[in-house]
């Protein structure tokens, strides 16, 4: 045990060497993340199993959904055009992350299409599924533009030609991709846009980031804006937007039941939220 431990650590420290060697900036942002994650610890949501008819309750739009059909096709193209490329697609093949989970991908879709939302960020792309939800909707309702924050995987560069890869060219007009960490990008992206209709946090999973990033688009999030946060079981970062006042929130459970993710649709009074999520984070 202690031999592999040692490998491990090793292990560790080589792949760190290499990303620093690649891009230092990002690779010293990196190593606060690794650290607070011994402050980190999961929560006991209370999961919404009819999440899908209360989010479209809290977008003021149909239920059952009219586009239901539209999604689980949309799904199914995707994965087949990945696997048509030599991808493999779902759980622990992007390294040892994951593609992402079809629930999220819905709840994404319908927000951006039933919210007729203009601004879109997203955090966190790898192949870009929910990038290609997301620009769906906006095709679907001809209009809106995202913008990705993402930096690719830092310890297998080898992955970094598929990213974006279910992304077609003719919806790439509508979207902005930026490479780099939501530490380095995020702030300066979301002065430039002034406000977000929608926000998809599905980069780094840390507490410290997924706060970080919540309490940063919590400052231009549009009135009604929603936030839909992917991975909430692992850490506390999420816990206090479900106790705010100043905000509805939903607990949905991954489509193959190995997570969580959540959905906090904002009144005027965001901000509140700030100093408690970071606190948390």
């Amino acid at each position: 045990m202690a031999h592999g431990s040692r490998g491990s650590g090793e292990h560790r420290v080589r792949r760190f060497a290499r990303a620093f060697a690649a891009d230092p900036v990002e690779a010293l942002l990196y190593l606060p993340e690794e650290a607070a994650k011994r402050r980190e610890h999961p929560v006991d949501y209370t999961v919404d199993e009819d999440w899908e008819a209360h989010l479209h309750e809290l977008l003021g739009a149909p239920w059952p959904c009219p586009q239901a059909d539209r999604a689980a096709e949309l799904w199914a193209e995707v994965a087949a055009e990945l696997r048509e490329r030599g991808l493999a697609f779902g759980r622990h093949t992007y390294g040892h992350y994951s593609d992402a989970d079809e629930s999220l991908a819905r709840a994404v879709r319908c927000t951006v299409l039933h919210r007729r939302a203009e601004l879109v960020v997203e955090t966190g792309v790898a192949r870009g599924v929910i990038t290609r939800f997301a620009l769906d909707a906006m095709a679907a309702a001809d209009r809106g533009r995202l913008w990705s924050v993402d930096l690719p995987h830092p310890f297998e560069r080898e992955l970094h030609t598929q990213t974006g890869a279910a992304v077609p060219d003719c919806l790439r007009h509508r979207w902005t991709y930026l490479e780099g960490s939501s530490r380095r990008r995020l702030p300066t992206l979301l002065r430039q846009l002034g406000q977000v209709d929608v926000f998809v946090h599905d980069s780094l999973h840390t507490a410290r980031n997924t706060g970080f990033e919540m309490a940063a688009v919590a400052e231009v999030l549009a009135p009604g804006g929603v936030m839909l946060i992917d991975d909430i079981s692992t850490h506390q970062a999420f816990a206090p937007w479900t106790r705010s006042p100043a905000a509805d929130t939903l607990v949905c459970p991954h489509a193959d039941r190995q997570g969580l993710f959540g959905v906090v649709r904002a009144e005027t009074r965001v901000r509140a939220v700030r100093a408690e999520s970071c606190r948390a984070a």
